[in-house]
């Protein structure tokens, strides 16, 4: 039978728990936020303030100081910040990165003698006590002298000193006494001075990384260079490209999105439509990558030379706009990769390759890598070398193609490794599958994520999604970057061309996340015709074949888009994710929620009606102290979308949206200062 009990017989000291310093009596339970234990890391941007919880107690009365520490990952010295107590054991302080890189952050806890004297003197009212209280009060003041120097030194022995002697002196009154222990200015001297001897550490260093604003916050076109041509079926250019930024820049968008700009495969081209048959004059799809002008570190001839993407680049720049690059690690069958390295494939006992599949979808063009190849180590390398390689060209922001696909510990590794030379890299995952999988590629280091909200299209659907996006844990490494279409995705909704719908989506888009993105000209000119009934696919996709967009298209959404990215940037709440929360509206069709910036200085509160074709009005509720307004004076609703102003009393508020107008509202909180006419934005 298992003994319950130690023998009595044995010597206490053999008796003794396993622990390595009994007199450490604080406990750090927990800190917050924290990525599976440390596992991976946080992510924010530099300067952002990262505010940190630590569950932290003692036992007894005792009073608890809590420090919180962080330091960059090549310092091995912390720097601490004191920690408040906020409520229930839980205790809060914060600190600013100030530069890219990752970080380490931990949390110290001690009980302290001096501050438990101090809280138990306050509760002392007879005098003996009180005399008592003093004495020892002393006691750990002049232990705090001894630990200090020069003038602290000296005015905590003199404080010591008088304790001791006004305790001593039997006519001392107690409201002198404590008058004397309380004073606030000589424990601001000792609190300098504390005795940590006993402290404990949390025992996890946890890990931030952070990055530039741009990961935060950011507004993607999408654009195909060979479909930028101004001639009907004529291959467009980087030169074309050169003369759409000043269109793309005026309708607010600050990265311009290539798909893959490399040779393309003539093995098993397909054609028009995903079509397997190509004839002499088909494009093919820019993501059957490589041919026997190069591979993923080559340039397709037609679009230009890499000089001319060079000038493309800064010209770019020069507007406000970053480009981007696909990266998609796949090949054609005639990319040089296949003759050089055939072991980075998977071969068929009838000696083809396997091509990609996502049934029902067939990529006979494309053939993916084998991460389980025996030259695993050169494959990694040798995709590494290509993401290098554009950073020499000058990009810094990469749009991954189905990172979901590829061997994990590849890009654990890789994007680590590009980080360490380039933290201001950016890369977002490009991934439709399953939660768990997405929210793993955002822990394993892509700055942004695909989501979900194409086929969130109910009011209760988008609460939930949002509100999950929004809050811990996932809001700490997941930053959403949402789509409401791309090349790849025509919803059913946008299927049937009906520019409240194209409205509502891109408001939808724009407001409820910090980083969102167009397929860019079939979105402003609401390309909607599917390929099929039932399907997501565009019919006549540019994926294979050239298009020739009409930019000058009278009924085109440019002008809308440019509305709505210049209250993303003039407004800070819609700049971050946190500060979204849904409010109540008596209204299936219609979908109202407020962003706060970090202070809550900027509040935008938007309404969409989800209905494109009916006329829909309900009863909003936003409670004015929620959004910092004197709830018994009125205040002013400015909608940025339409430039209407509303007067806004108590916590209901009548909403009316026309979908045949403009289907939502982007109100701007603003109070009355003074004259009341006089309204100022809550900037």
């Amino acid at each position: 039978m298992k003994k319950l009990f130690a023998n009595p017989e044995t010597p206490a000291a053999s008796r003794m728990p396993d622990v390595r310093d009994g007199n450490r009596r604080a406990v750090i339970d927990a800190i917050l936020p924290s990525v599976d234990n440390g596992r991976f890391p946080v992510k924010c941007v530099v300067g952002e303030q990262v505010r940190v919880k630590a569950h932290c107690f003692t036992d007894g009365h005792d009073v608890l100081r809590v420090q919180l520490c962080w330091r960059p990952h090549d310092k091995t010295e912390f720097r601490e910040v004191p920690m408040k107590l906020l409520v229930n054991d839980v205790w809060e302080g914060a600190f600013s990165p100030p530069a890219l890189g990752r970080y380490y952050y931990t949390a110290l806890a001690w009980v302290d003698p001096f501050e438990s004297w101090r809280s138990e003197m306050t509760r002392r009212v007879e005098a003996d006590d009180v005399r008592i209280a003093s004495q020892v009060g002393a006691l750990e003041v002049a232990a705090a002298a001894e630990r200090a120097e020069g003038a602290d030194r000296q005015a905590l022995a003199r404080w010591a000193t008088e304790l001791d002697a006004v305790a001593a002196h039997p006519s001392s009154e107690v409201s002198t006494l404590k008058a004397l222990a309380l004073d606030e200015e000589l424990a601001m001297l000792a609190r300098r001075h504390p005795d940590r001897r006993h402290e404990v550490r949390f025992p996890v260093e946890l890990p931030l990384e952070a990055e530039r604003e741009r990961a935060r916050f950011s507004t993607w076109y999408e654009l195909f260079p060979r479909s930028a041509g101004t001639t009907p079926g004529v291959h467009g250019t980087f030169k074309d490209v050169e003369a759409r930024l000043p269109a793309i820049a005026a309708m607010g968008f600050d990265v311009l999105y290539f798909p893959p700009i490399h040779p393309v495969g003539r093995v098993q081209r397909k054609g028009p439509n995903n079509a397997l048959a190509s004839g002499p004059d088909d494009v093919g799809s820019p993501w059957a990558i490589g041919a026997a002008e190069g591979g993923h570190k080559a340039i397709l001839p037609a679009l230009g030379t890499a000089e001319d993407f060079r000038h493309l680049y800064a010209q770019a720049a020069a507007h406000g706009l970053e480009i981007a690059l696909d990266i998609a690690f796949q090949c054609a069958p005639d990319h040089p990769y296949v003759k050089a390295h055939p072991d980075w494939f998977r071969w068929r006992p009838d000696g083809s390759v396997q091509y990609a599949e996502n049934p029902p979808k067939k990529y006979q063009d494309i053939y993916p890598f084998n991460f389980e190849s025996e030259d695993w180590r050169g494959l990694w390398a040798e995709l590494r070398s290509v993401i290098e390689h554009w950073i020499g060209e000058g990009v810094r922001i990469f749009r991954v193609d189905n990172p979901h696909t590829k061997a994990f510990p590849f890009w654990e590794w890789a994007i680590g490794e590009i980080r360490r030379e380039h933290p201001e890299a950016i890369f977002l995952a490009e991934a439709f599958t399953r939660p768990k999988v997405m929210h793993r590629l955002a822990k394993l280091g892509f700055s942004q994520s695909y989501t979900y909200f194409t086929w969130r299209n109910t009011k209760q659907e988008l609460i939930e999604y949002f509100t999950e996006l929004s809050t811990s844990p996932g809001v700490d490494y997941f930053r959403p970057n949402v789509w409401p279409n791309t090349p790849d995705i025509l919803h059913e909704q946008l299927q049937g061309g009906e520019p409240s719908v194209f409205m509502a989506r891109l408001v939808l888009a724009a407001t409820l996340s910090a980083n969102y993105g167009i397929y860019g000209p079939a979105y402003e000119l609401r390309e909607h015709l599917p390929r099929s009934p039932g399907s997501e696919e565009y019919l006549d996709s540019e994926k294979y074949q050239l298009r020739h967009w009409n930019h000058d298209d009278p009924a085109s959404l440019a002008p809308f888009i440019a509305r709505v990215n210049r209250i993303r940037r003039e407004n800070p709440a819609l700049q971050w994710d946190r500060g979204l929360r849904f409010l109540p509206i008596d209204n299936e069709q219609l979908l109202a929620y407020a962003k706060a910036s970090e202070g809550g200085d900027n509040v935008i509160v938007t309404v969409v009606n989800l209905d494109p074709y009916n006329v829909q009005s309900g009863w909003v509720e936003l409670d004015p102290k929620s959004v910092g307004v004197d709830p018994l004076r009125a205040f002013q609703m400015h909608d940025l979308l339409s430039g209407q102003r509303f007067t806004w009393e108590g916590g209901r508020h009548y909403i009316r949206l026309d979908p045949h107008s403009v289907p939502a509202h982007i109100f701007v909180v603003r109070r009355r200062h003074g004259d009341e006419r006089d309204f100022d934005y809550f900037l």
